[in-house]
């Protein structure tokens, strides 16, 4: 009798079942759940921790009630001295890409908050990012220097000009032109336009996100220059869709308008969640600057990971 009571006990209270017995990595691991600009950031810290999440886990996470993101980042040890975290970044859809400045932000406040340091570098698939704090809730993130060359994009075919490409495109898309083509990390793709009214983001976002002409898909963004240091800019992720906002394609349009000479090296680019701070140094590496927000903290229940356990590690 007294073991099925503690049987039953122990199945109550999530520690083990047949379905939990391996358990997520996940598992009451710490999270904060943020956003940059409206960008909703999920961040979790996996640093004492062995193992990733799963496709299943974060495509769970990103519809769960209070957790769902556009990206999810997750902190793990250190895999290079000179850093002090490696991030993995996940879209909604489960896949991963290479860089996030808003999410960056994000993990860059979770790290940073409450102590004395202003200044981490965290290691991402993408390469080194230096993060400092201006203030409590506000950081400038070095995004690094960008792709151009068509392979670095990368593009499906050769171009010899990335600032403009053909794009073969339904016949009632004529008009929306030829667009500059960046990475930051990840693909981007930039269509200059005078009037987002005439312009079906949610339509086009995705056909032109899973074009032939880029293999790994692309951030698709509509622009427009409103001044030498002022862009507006309106967003389709790839993986997550229609977004409030996006840090690398912002650093992306600012590359692309100034290979076009329609803006200066330093704008302001104007989001529908608000605005960044982007320059293009010298030096090629590209500067993003703005704030984040908290929206709650807590701790993973192992409960809602187990709809999907024994698909726990990636």
């Amino acid at each position: 009798m007294t073991g099925q009571v503690t049987a039953r006990r122990r199945r109550r209270i999530g520690v083990e079942t047949r379905a939990d017995s391996v358990m997520s990595p996940l598992a009451n691991c710490a999270y904060a759940k943020m956003n940059g600009l409206g960008n909703e950031i999920l961040v979790l810290d996996l640093r004492s921790r062995e193992g990733a999440a799963s496709l299943a886990e974060v495509r769970l996470l990103a519809r769960a009630p209070g957790l769902a993101f556009d990206q999810m980042m997750t902190i793990h040890s250190s895999r290079r001295p000179e850093a002090d975290a490696f991030v993995r970044i996940y879209n909604a859809d489960g896949s991963e890409t290479g860089a996030c400045g808003n999410g960056t932000r994000c993990v860059a406040w979770y790290l940073l908050r409450g102590g004395e340091r202003n200044e981490l570098r965290l290691e991402t698939p993408s390469g080194l990012i230096d993060c400092v704090r201006r203030s409590p809730w506000d950081f400038t993130v070095d995004m690094g220097a960008p792709g151009l060359a068509w392979k670095d994009i990368p593009l499906s075919d050769p171009v010899a000009d990335t600032r403009s490409v053909e794009l073969v495109l339904d016949p009632a898309d004529a008009e929306l032109g030829r667009p500059s083509v960046v990475s930051m990390g990840n693909p981007h793709a930039i269509f200059w336009v005078a009037d987002f009214g005439r312009v079906d983001l949610k339509h086009a976002g995705p056909r032109l996100e899973n074009h032939r002409m880029f293999p790994e898909r692309a951030n698709i963004s509509f622009a427009r220059v409103t001044g030498r240091n002022a862009i507006d800019l309106k967003v389709w992720e790839r993986g997550a869709g229609l977004t409030r906002a996006c840090g690398t394609a912002a650093c992306a349009v600012l590359v692309a308008a100034v290979r076009l000479d329609l803006c200066e090296r330093a704008a302001q680019v104007t989001l529908p969640g608000g605005a960044l701070a982007i320059e293009w140094r010298g030096d090629d590496h590209v500067l993003l600057s703005g704030p984040c927000e908290l929206e709650s903290e807590g701790r993973l229940d192992p409960s809602l990971l187990a709809q999907v356990s024994g698909q726990a590690c990636a």
